[in-house]
């Protein structure tokens, strides 16, 4: 690595140095994420990892996403160390959603000038959320890019690996009228609407460090605000709850994938992940054919940056509901019989919001 140097690539604006002087200030962050099923290190071709044992059936399950442009917020900000976790968590939240459990992630950074400081904090958060998600960081790519994108600003991607038993992966037809659906609540804005968002407020330097009383912070630092991940709510419901504990300690994610059968276990019929196209869009997703999902709008806890936004741009609620999660980022159907047991494991942060009819509608609210 020492002696690849090119000055005329250079002189292109591609310093091939800075990448390998971002590669060296990300692999403290990396190392935070590793556990026992990581083979090898940062620098090969591929990252590896090997699929744990004890599984008779299991089924990979993939999900890939990026962060859209609520990156143009952390430009504005010049706040880069939180973002990566919004990249993760679009990505983590979608592979929950069929019962499976996040093993390793990959990011892709695409800038206009490879500013190697920048780069560590950006890849700080991927780790954050890999922590948080219990999955490994077993690779990435940064590419720089000049005259494609501008010198200060980038693009950021990711691509994560679940693993589930085929029988325990969750199954659409087994819901039916009369289940529970119980939300999950949201961080803020998360990582959708964010162009509407921009055009509402006008978003500028200026706009974004406005403070408003209503969010106890600035407008910037609120929509900065990252995505909750749920993997730990999820996977605890499922029953993973004992083996979640000794990760915690260890960090080691292949501790999840035991499955447990203990008292905490809920059968989780349905699950999804509230992303763009809002409640409209995402929660009939989870649904089978007949199925409609009956919300409460009065039990949604809405949280005031919606409010905002909709008095702001003057937004139709059809249109709020059809673009933001509002205060639920994700969404839980249940057997009635399991609800107050699934509420006791997913404490505070869930509520129930309605439930299961018989319908063609995919989703009311009233």
């Amino acid at each position: 690595m020492q002696k690849s140097y090119s000055e005329s690539y250079k002189s292109a604006g591609v310093d091939v140095t800075a990448g390998y002087r971002a590669v060296e200030l990300m692999k403290t962050h990396v190392a935070r994420t590793l556990t026992s099923g990581v083979i090898g290190g940062l620098g090969s071709f591929g990252g590896l990892f090997e699929l744990p044992s004890g599984y008779q059936k299991p089924v990979l399950v993939s999900g890939t996403d990026g962060v859209g442009t609520k990156l143009k917020i952390a430009f504005l900000l010049n706040k880069h160390n939180t973002i990566g976790i919004d990249c993760v968590a679009m990505c983590v939240n979608d592979i929950i959603t069929c019962g499976a459990k996040p093993l390793f992630f990959l990011d892709y950074i695409a800038c206009g000038k490879n500013y190697p400081e920048k780069i560590e904090q950006i890849v700080a958060g991927v780790a954050d959320g890999c922590v948080q998600a219990g999955c490994a960081l077993i690779g990435g790519e940064t590419a720089e890019m000049p005259g494609f994108y501008p010198e200060n600003e980038y693009d950021l991607a990711g691509f994560s690996t679940g693993i589930v038993e085929k029988d325990k992966i969750l199954k659409q037809d087994t819901q039916k009228a009369g289940d529970i659906l119980i939300g999950l609540k949201s961080s803020g804005v998360h990582s959708n609407g964010f162009s509407l968002i921009r055009k509402i407020f006008t978003v500028n330097e200026e706009t974004v460090k406005r403070h408003y009383s209503e969010l106890n912070t600035t407008l910037g630092e609120s929509l900065l605000t990252p995505t909750k991940i749920y993997v730990k709510e999820i996977l605890s419901l499922l029953g993973y709850d004992n083996e979640l504990q000794k990760t915690s300690e260890n960090n080691d994610g292949l501790g999840l994938l035991k499955m447990q059968t203990g008292a905490t276990r809920v059968d989780v019929k349905g699950i999804s992940h509230i992303t763009g196209g809002g409640f409209y869009e995402n929660i009939p997703r989870m649904l089978p054919n007949g199925i409609t999902a009956k919300i409460e709008k009065k039990a949604i806890k809405t949280l005031p940056i919606f409010d905002l936004i909709q008095k702001t741009g003057n937004i139709p609620e059809r249109d709020m509901f059809n673009t933001f999660n509002m205060g639920v980022g994700m969404v839980l159907s249940v057997d009635k019989n399991d609800a107050d047991k699934a509420l006791s494991v997913l404490g505070d942060n869930s509520y129930i919001l309605g439930e299961l009819i018989n319908s063609d509608e995919g989703i009311v609210l009233s």
